[in-house]
Protein backbone atom coordinates (compact mmCIF):
# COMPACT_ATOMS: atom_id res chain seq x y z
CA UNK A 1 0.00 0.00 0.00
CA UNK A 2 1.25 3.48 -0.79
CA UNK A 3 1.46 6.36 1.65
CA UNK A 4 -0.92 9.27 1.06
CA UNK A 5 -0.23 12.98 1.30
CA UNK A 6 -2.25 15.10 3.71
CA UNK A 7 -4.45 16.38 0.87
CA UNK A 8 -5.02 12.84 -0.42
CA UNK A 9 -5.95 11.64 3.07
CA UNK A 10 -8.46 14.48 3.42
CA UNK A 11 -10.17 13.42 0.19
CA UNK A 12 -10.14 9.77 1.27
CA UNK A 13 -11.77 10.74 4.58
CA UNK A 14 -14.64 12.23 2.58
CA UNK A 15 -15.00 9.04 0.56
CA UNK A 16 -14.90 6.89 3.72
CA UNK A 17 -17.47 9.07 5.49
CA UNK A 18 -19.84 9.70 2.58
CA UNK A 19 -19.21 6.94 0.03
CA UNK A 20 -19.11 7.35 -3.75
CA UNK A 21 -19.07 10.86 -5.16
CA UNK A 22 -18.27 13.03 -8.12
CA UNK A 23 -15.52 15.64 -7.86
CA UNK A 24 -18.21 18.33 -7.60
CA UNK A 25 -19.89 16.35 -4.84
CA UNK A 26 -16.63 16.19 -2.88
CA UNK A 27 -16.17 19.94 -3.20
CA UNK A 28 -19.68 20.52 -1.82
CA UNK A 29 -18.71 18.53 1.28
CA UNK A 30 -15.65 20.70 1.93
CA UNK A 31 -15.51 23.77 4.13
CA UNK A 32 -14.82 27.28 2.88
CA UNK A 33 -12.70 28.35 1.16
CA UNK A 34 -13.49 25.63 -1.37
CA UNK A 35 -10.57 24.48 -3.50
CA UNK A 36 -10.71 24.70 -7.30
CA UNK A 37 -12.38 21.82 -9.17
CA UNK A 38 -9.12 21.15 -11.04
CA UNK A 39 -7.21 20.66 -7.79
CA UNK A 40 -9.64 18.09 -6.40
CA UNK A 41 -9.91 16.39 -9.78
CA UNK A 42 -6.11 16.02 -9.88
CA UNK A 43 -5.99 14.59 -6.35
CA UNK A 44 -8.76 12.10 -7.14
CA UNK A 45 -6.92 10.96 -10.29
CA UNK A 46 -3.75 10.47 -8.21
CA UNK A 47 -5.76 8.43 -5.70
CA UNK A 48 -7.02 6.32 -8.58
CA UNK A 49 -3.46 5.74 -9.86
CA UNK A 50 -2.42 4.73 -6.32
CA UNK A 51 -5.28 2.22 -6.21
CA UNK A 52 -7.34 3.90 -3.50
CA UNK A 53 -10.36 4.80 -5.61
CA UNK A 54 -11.96 3.63 -8.83
CA UNK A 55 -14.73 5.11 -10.93
CA UNK A 56 -17.82 4.40 -12.95
CA UNK A 57 -18.42 6.59 -15.97
CA UNK A 58 -21.86 7.91 -16.81
CA UNK A 59 -21.23 9.74 -20.06
CA UNK A 60 -18.81 12.53 -19.16
CA UNK A 61 -19.55 12.24 -15.44
CA UNK A 62 -17.28 10.10 -13.29
CA UNK A 63 -18.56 8.69 -10.02
CA UNK A 64 -15.59 7.79 -7.82
CA UNK A 65 -15.71 5.29 -4.98
CA UNK A 66 -13.16 3.99 -2.45
CA UNK A 67 -11.61 0.56 -3.01
CA UNK A 68 -9.36 0.66 0.07
CA UNK A 69 -11.19 0.41 3.40
CA UNK A 70 -10.44 2.94 6.12
CA UNK A 71 -9.51 0.15 8.57
CA UNK A 72 -6.96 -1.25 6.12
CA UNK A 73 -5.30 2.14 5.67
CA UNK A 74 -5.42 2.76 9.43
CA UNK A 75 -3.55 -0.52 10.04
CA UNK A 76 -0.98 0.46 7.41
CA UNK A 77 -0.46 3.91 8.95
CA UNK A 78 -0.27 2.51 12.49
CA UNK A 79 2.28 -0.07 11.35
CA UNK A 80 4.42 2.71 9.87
CA UNK A 81 4.11 4.74 13.07
CA UNK A 82 5.10 1.81 15.26
CA UNK A 83 8.06 0.81 13.09
CA UNK A 84 9.23 4.40 12.58
CA UNK A 85 8.92 5.74 16.12
CA UNK A 86 8.63 2.78 18.49
CA UNK A 87 11.16 0.27 17.10
CA UNK A 88 8.33 -1.93 15.88
CA UNK A 89 7.06 -2.46 19.42
CA UNK A 90 3.34 -2.11 20.13
CA UNK A 91 4.21 -2.32 23.83
CA UNK A 92 6.30 0.85 23.50
CA UNK A 93 3.45 2.58 21.66
CA UNK A 94 0.90 1.63 24.32
CA UNK A 95 3.29 2.61 27.11
CA UNK A 96 3.83 5.98 25.42
CA UNK A 97 0.08 6.55 25.04
CA UNK A 98 -0.60 5.60 28.66
CA UNK A 99 2.06 8.02 29.93
CA UNK A 100 1.13 10.87 27.59
CA UNK A 101 -2.59 10.59 28.28
CA UNK A 102 -2.16 9.92 32.01
CA UNK A 103 -4.48 6.90 31.95
CA UNK A 104 -5.54 5.44 35.26
CA UNK A 105 -5.61 1.75 36.14
CA UNK A 106 -9.41 1.95 35.83
CA UNK A 107 -9.08 3.37 32.29
CA UNK A 108 -6.67 0.58 31.33
CA UNK A 109 -9.01 -2.05 32.81
CA UNK A 110 -11.89 -0.70 30.73
CA UNK A 111 -9.73 -0.84 27.60
CA UNK A 112 -8.73 -4.42 28.35
CA UNK A 113 -12.38 -5.36 28.92
CA UNK A 114 -13.36 -3.82 25.59
CA UNK A 115 -10.57 -5.70 23.78
CA UNK A 116 -11.59 -8.99 25.36
CA UNK A 117 -15.23 -8.48 24.37
CA UNK A 118 -14.45 -7.69 20.71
Amino acid sequence: MKRLTKAEEEIMQLFWEHGASTVSGLIKLMTEPKPPHSTISSIVRILEKKGFVDHKAYGRTYDYFPVIEKDDYSKFKLGNLVSGYFDGSMNQLVSFLVKENDLSVKDLSEIIDQLQND
